[in-house]
């Protein structure tokens, strides 16, 4: 319905216009801004209408079905009233039903059918009657004088704005519920047994009323950063390497072939990386230590590493392909004007001037590799130990999150207030990471550009 009004308004606003032009009158927008124009004015009276009904459409049917149920029910308070109205709706969708249902019920779930139908079409028709009153409106608005470029630009700007606000505030409600739980943590345990802790040992408590354990956050944060290191070892070289081969040496038809192969590597769901680290690697690794007389264990930090540094190759290699390829086509000709190799062109001029783009390819891999789960569910080998030793199980932040919200817990236990404390470390890491990433970036496109 609203592509069907939303392209009605938009042909009636541009034939209004075409036809004032073809009378003889100078139009101070051209039609396509006054269509657009038509199509404004009438898509947001019909889209205001539908969020009315979102925002208090549940509230109305609730109070509905309470309406139609008997008075000795309709009076009763929490679960049973809950549950009575639940019934209603399964009886009402046809979905669910269980045991024999109540006179009263069909009844009620009847009703409340017939209501759906009649505040449908109620609701269908407000949203046509108030976008064609708001097109009939922008429709005479139409006139050889009317600023409809500078109308729809403006509509424009806020949409944009909106949405800019929507993401802020999306962030900012992220950072403020992880801080109040966190906050709440803390209450329990001090941040300095959290922060400096060596030892994690929660104690499981489905009550929240046995002994809180202890809550070192370093064996995990050590955990998450060897393993990410050892991802960064692997992906890095790979496909930076990966990434000159294809922009510099690289015949059209060979980039053609290999880029897109290459790239299929990040579609790849991340359990079905766990699963080959599970399956394949880690077995190939520990029967290659014992061959070299090291010990190292199937599921290891070396493992979840050298799978997730392959997974977050394509994030390194293309983007820094893309950016290797902007570098001016000047620079590259000028170096090697002057008598410098191809190889010399590539490690003194063209990585120089790329590197920015190729940080923030980096910075990027990383804090993927920091926030992965599934690899290092299946991989790690869930140890939350310190230990120096790559062959050796390790646990991260992430594993421990889910393992912390898995299951029947108590939210107002420290069991579970953990969680949202090691996600707000998680934020930091990452903030620290971009932060890190703008200063790079900024202070090497000054110097290159």
């Amino acid at each position: 319905m609203l592509l069907l009004l939303l392209g009605f308004a938009y042909q009636a606003g541009w034939s209004r216009s075409r036809s004032l032009a073809t009378t003889g009158g100078r139009l101070h927008s051209r039609p396509v801004y006054h269509g657009s124009l038509a199509a404004i004015w009438a898509l947001v009276p019909a889209l205001l209408v539908l969020a009315l009904w979102t925002l208090f459409g549940t509230t109305a049917t609730r109070a509905y079905i309470i309406a139609q149920l008997p008075a000795e029910i309709a009076s009763q308070t929490g679960a049973a009233l809950e549950g009575a109205i639940a019934r209603i709706r399964q009886i009402e969708s046809g979905f669910g039903v269980v045991g024999e249902t109540a006179p009263y019920e069909n009844a009620a779930a009847q009703a409340l059918r017939e209501f759906r139908l009649l505040t449908f079409a109620v609701v269908l028709a407000s949203a046509a009657g108030t976008g064609a009153i708001g097109l009939w409106l922008a429709r005479r608005r139409i006139t050889t004088a009317l600023r409809a470029r500078n109308e729809v630009e403006k509509a424009v700007r806020i949409v944009l704005i909106a949405c800019s606000v929507v993401a802020i505030l999306t962030t900012v409600g992220i950072v403020a519920s992880l801080l109040s739980e966190a906050i709440r943590f803390f209450t329990f345990v001090s941040p300095a047994d959290f922060f400096f802790g060596t030892v994690w040992n929660p104690r499981f408590s489905t009550t929240g009323s046995g002994p809180s354990g202890e809550y070192g956050l370093l064996p995990l944060l050590w955990g998450t950063l060897m393993v990410a290191g050892i991802a960064i070892a692997v992906a890095l070289p790979i496909g930076l390497m990966t990434a000159i081969y294809l922009s510099q040496y690289a015949r059209p038809r060979v980039r053609s072939t290999i880029k897109p192969i290459v790239e299929v590597l990040a579609g790849i769901p991340t359990i079905v990386y766990g699963f080959f680290a599970l399956v394949t690697v880690g077995p190939f690794l520990a029967t290659l230590g014992q061959s070299l007389g090291l010990q190292i264990r199937a599921t290891s930090a070396l493992t979840a590493g050298v799978v997730m540094g392959i997974m977050i190759i394509p994030f390194i290699s293309s983007l820094s392909d893309d950016v290797i390829r902007q570098v001016p086509r000047a620079m590259r000709d000028g170096s090697l004007g002057l008598g410098a190799t191809k190889s010399e062109t590539i490690k003194r001029v063209i990585l120089p001037a790329a590197l920015p783009g190729i940080v923030g390819a980096f910075l990027l891999a990383v804090s993927r590799a920091i926030g992965e789960t599934m690899i290092v569910v299946l991989a790690a080998g869930n140890s939350p130990y310190l230990r120096l030793n790559p062959g050796e199980p390790v646990s991260t932040v992430t594993v421990t999150i889910v393992n912390q919200l898995t299951g029947d817990t108590d939210f107002a236990s420290p069991q579970s207030l953990v969680a949202f404390a090691l996600g707000l470390t998680l934020f930091a890491m990452t903030l620290v990471l971009n932060v890190a990433a703008l200063y790079i970036v900024r202070r090497y496109r000054e110097q290159y550009e």
